[in-house]
């Protein structure tokens, strides 16, 4: 159990860490630098506008760039690499939900009343499906993909997997910014 304390209490500092960080960056206004300095290499950009498009924190400046990009650039190249950044940005948040939010909640159902039902809910074949189409959707709207990761990441799902649904998904959230920007 001392075990399992010390690494959630390293986990959950690395997550306060990466807050106050992502927080620092969009109050200086750094992040938006960073971002809209990029729109006109429109491959460097989208795709470092797609890691930004993940986070709960840089979800906002991240949309508005992919949109700049999109309006100016081919919608489905902005799209596709755009895609491919959030596809990475969503690879890092996956294995930190997989490896130890999950080991962190099975804990914790172990530990509480009730935990046996808890723990059969997340084995049950329509619970995976559920989470499936539910964190697709997460990361296919502008909502940060933290919650969608973390329903992909409860499930097990294989990486191989992850990877096609994120990609895709990101995709298609992208490409509809892409599309809005371009009627506007």
């Amino acid at each position: 159990m001392n075990n399992y304390q010390n690494n959630l209490i390293r986990d959950l500092a690395l997550v306060v860490f990466s807050v106050l960080i992502a927080v620092i960056l969009a109050k200086t206004g750094a992040l938006q630098e960073l971002i809209t300095s990029t729109k006109e290499m429109r491959l460097i950009g989208s795709f470092i506008a797609g890691i930004f498009f993940t986070s709960i924190f840089t979800t906002a400046p991240a949309i508005v760039a992919l949109g700049e990009i999109a309006h100016a650039n081919s919608v489905i190249l902005t799209a596709l690499l755009g895609g491919m950044g959030a596809l990475a940005g969503d690879l890092v948040i996956y294995k930190f939900v997989r490896d130890r939010l999950s080991e962190h909640l099975g804990e914790l159902i172990k530990h509480q009343d009730g935990g046996k039902r808890l723990g059969m809910l997340f084995k049950l074949k329509y619970f995976r499906w559920l989470t499936f189409f539910v964190g697709g959707f997460i990361i296919a709207s502008p909502l940060p993909d933290e919650l969608g990761v973390s329903l992909l990441g409860l499930s097990k799902m294989r990486i191989r997997f992850f990877i096609v649904l994120s990609f895709v998904f990101n995709f298609v959230g992208i490409l509809l910014i892409g599309l809005v920007a371009k009627t506007l």
